[in-house]
């Protein structure tokens, strides 16, 4: 029976909590640093998701993959799943395995929602919908505890009052191809709620308005509670257009752990040329200490850190990150 605990307490990695503006694995502090590895999110079978996070984390030096997903392919609402979104689930539990299986952590990213119809509107949204719970019941269930995944919220919530961010309420946005949709959010305390009223403790990762760029909020009243879980990290979106960081971002890291969900650049004349602004934004990053992971392990989703699915990397964005990673000798799980 002493074996069998012993062995039990090697094979289970004491799970993720957070502790003030620390990220804590047991008594060891934590740093995710790592890639997006996007597709789930517009693909019912991904491309290249797999070969990516095993690229990403034995060569590229990462020890976090954030995983953007669709609620409505989880559940296989969408076109052409027949399965009920059996092998698309299939495929998650895979990445997890591999992340796993390489000592490092996995962000799962509900990136695409419906607005709150069924198989339609599947596209970046303002906020969550009642659908969105779901699927967060429905993962908390799958993964409870689990202490190699995070929960990653919303990807950018945006166009909405704090009070509406954090509480909830009604919500109207802009759908691809014209028109509205208006839809009731359960707000991210509610969804935070709905997974700890499922037992999981896991880690929440939640992006603040703006796209996920600014958390200024969190410090204004409008944090979120998590006294039946191992707490909540803030997540901020950074590209180019954005300025203040430190205003918008800093503030809230010395208080709360925050993770850099995206950044990247992309050659653009109306931004800073990226051989400036790249590795200034990776300094600021690294100076902070802050949790990060870049965007995005794909040939032609913008900003590009790959040529080509021979994972070679862009010299203005994909290069420096590669450099960043493989020189911090990022920690894993023991």
């Amino acid at each position: 029976m002493l074996s069998a605990l012993l062995l039990l307490t090697q094979v289970s990695p004491p799970p993720l909590k957070v502790e003030g503006p620390r990220l804590m694995m047991g008594r060891e502090e934590i740093r995710l640093q790592g890639i997006n590895v996007p597709s789930l999110e517009w693909s019912n079978e991904g491309e290249n998701v797999l070969k990516s996070t095993r690229v990403a984390m034995d060569d590229w030096g990462s020890n976090c993959i954030r995983l953007p997903l669709s609620q409505d392919r989880w559940f296989g609402w969408a076109q052409w799943q027949t399965d009920g979104g059996e092998a698309y689930r299939k495929l998650v539990d895979q990445v997890l395995a591999e992340v796993r299986q390489r000592k490092g952590w996995l962000v799962l990213d509900l990136h695409w929602s419906n607005g709150g119809v069924k198989g339609k509107h599947m596209q970046q949204h303002a906020m969550p919908d009642q659908y969105s719970k779901l699927f967060w019941e429905d993962l908390a269930t799958r993964y409870k505890n689990d202490p190699v995944v995070l929960f990653d919220l919303y990807n950018e919530p945006r166009d909405v009052s704090w009070n509406v961010w954090q509480k909830g309420g009604s919500v109207t946005n802009g759908v691809d191809g014209g028109g509205t949709v208006t839809y009731e959010s359960p707000g991210m305390q509610g969804l935070v709620d709905a997974i700890r009223a499922k037992g999981a403790k896991n880690v929440v990762v939640i992006g603040g308005l703006d796209w996920a760029y600014d958390l200024t909020g969190v410090l204004q009243g409008h944090e979120i509670k998590d006294p039946k879980g191992n707490g909540v990290m803030y997540a901020s979106h950074i590209y180019p257009w954005k300025t203040d960081w430190d205003g918008k971002v800093g503030r809230v890291a010395d208080r709360h752990p925050v993770l850099i969900g995206e950044v990247g650049c992309e050659p653009d004349p109306k931004q800073e040329d990226p051989a400036i602004w790249a590795p200034r934004m990776l300094d600021w990053i690294e100076k902070r200490k802050i949790h990060w992971t870049a965007w995005c392990f794909h040939p032609t989703a913008s900003p590009r850190m790959l040529k080509d699915w021979d994972y070679t990397p862009t010299d203005y964005w994909g290069a420096p990150v590669k450099q960043v990673l493989l020189k911090s000798k990022v920690r894993r799980r023991r």
